[in-house]
């Protein structure tokens, strides 16, 4: 259905529109039945088939946000030809097979641990007769969670967390959780061998490497600990004696990366990445009578700085039509970054939307902004909507105060321009739209 102009919704409802349709689309009981299928005793996932008579045990193994839902779909689809399985999420589902086991994110916690542990012994009970299919998604590089040999948990968390607050890239961070972890870097696929492994993946990571979403655990990465070092010497003043050790070495011992046989029987298939939300925001604008436009799914930086740059663009649409005529939509993925310097309360896509109105100076444009997990750093809000009314002329300083702190969620809160989705059971990155609804020609 399309709109009239007269009859199109507030631009306010067609920004959370929009980014609800993306939330919706890139959910695991949706993808994973536009994946997986199966057919008596043949299992299709996308263009590969198994006869699963041809294996004595079918088992789950993986961890993420998205993980409880989709081994709830993949029960569905497997029906009694699934043995077991485990999996560790922070967003639990129903299920009757598979063990979900609750975690916590964004920091790794003593029941992620020995859920994780759980997880590779199960993994090295598989055999040549096993398939292991293994849900892996954001949030997986927390929730997934096992330090190697020799490091503490305490550790693992100190460094985790300094590096999230640096506003390290998150290619960076994942570098050195994975040489700091007995599960990742393909650890859980290493684990399983000789098995079939087959790794359904919910990409949260521009680019969509499957070695960086969650660490990699069913995927190997060139990545060493000399670059885990050189990350860790360019964002800490220092670092845990014990990880120091570690890294020393794991520098002479090889990790089994190399070895053809340790990856012989594994394959990596993305079901679902930001272009899965993107492309369903975008169709969503277009029933609403918008025109869509995807400026990236790859836009990262500083979130405030991102958030005026948005903001600019949507001015722009409004006053000259350049990039596209309004009414419009832009939208755009990927993951901006907050480097903390404070103990304030917030998250990237709330900075981005508070930021955003320093440059909104007419009515008829939006600006909203969620991480598509539901959870925007670590609040319970998905992120902020914003407009030129939002902030009061009296409340800006206290907005600019509030950017400065890093401490946007009560201001957002104390104005009423929060989005709260709960969590999504999903985790496809950030999602951003600019609603343009002022006609340039009748401004």
């Amino acid at each position: 259905m399309t709109h009239d102009r007269t009859d199109r919704p507030s631009p306010q409802t067609v920004a959370l529109d929009c980014l609800h349709a993306g939330i919706d689309a890139a959910r695991p009981r949706h993808v994973v039945r536009r994946t997986l299928s199966r057919d008596g005793t043949t299992l299709t996932v996308a263009d590969e088939t198994f006869d699963l008579d041809d294996f004595s045990r079918v088992v789950v193994l993986g961890g993420g946000n998205a993980a409880g839902e989709m081994a709830a779909s993949l029960e569905a689809v497997l029906g009694e030809r699934l043995t077991d399985g485990i999996v560790v999420t922070d967003s639990p589902a129903e299920t009757t097979r598979i063990d979900v086991r609750p975690g916590d994110h964004p920091l790794p916690s003593e029941r992620n641990r020995d859920a994780t542990g759980d997880i590779l012994a199960a993994a090295r009970d598989a055999d040549a007769e096993t398939l292991v299919l293994a849900p892996i998604s954001g949030g997986g590089s927390a929730l997934l969670s096992s330090p190697a040999e020799g490091i503490s948990l305490d550790s693992f968390r100190t460094v985790t967390d300094g590096l999230l607050r640096s506003g390290a890239d998150i290619h960076d961070i994942n570098t050195v959780r994975r040489a700091l972890s007995s599960v990742k870097d393909g650890g859980l696929a290493r684990a399983a061998a000789p098995a079939r492994v087959v790794g359904l993946v919910v990409s949260d990571v521009i680019g969509d490497d499957p070695s960086v979403v969650a660490s990699g655990p069913t995927y190997p990465s060139r990545a060493t600990p000399a670059d885990a070092k050189r990350v860790l010497e360019e964002n800490l003043d220092s670092v845990p004696a014990d990880i120091e050790t570690a890294l020393r070495e794991r520098e002479s011992t090889p990790t089994g990366n190399d070895d053809p046989d340790a990856f012989a029987h594994v394959t990596n298939r993305v079901i679902a990445d930001n272009w899965t939300a993107l492309d369903a925001a975008a169709d969503r604008a277009r029933d609403l009578g918008y025109s869509p436009l995807v400026l990236s799914s790859r836009v990262g930086g500083e979130a405030a700085e991102v958030g005026r740059t948005h903001a600019a663009i949507g001015v722009e649409c409004a006053a000259t039509g350049n990039p596209l005529d309004p009414p419009a939509v832009l939208l755009s993925g990927g993951e901006t970054t907050v480097t903390v310097d404070g103990d304030g309360t917030g998250g990237p896509n709330q900075e981005f939307s508070l930021a955003a109105t320093r440059e909104l100076d007419r009515p008829g444009i939006v600006v909203a902004s969620i991480d598509t997990d539901g959870l925007d750093g670590s609040t319970d809000a998905a992120g902020a909507i914003a407009d030129h009314e939002t902030i009061p002329p009296e409340a800006r300083d206290d907005a600019r105060a509030a950017l400065r702190n890093h401490d946007v969620y009560p201001f957002l809160a104390a104005h009423d321009a929060l989005v709260e989705t709960g969590e999504t059971g999903t985790n496809v990155n950030d999602l951003r739209a600019v609603v343009v609804s002022r006609d340039r020609r009748t401004k």
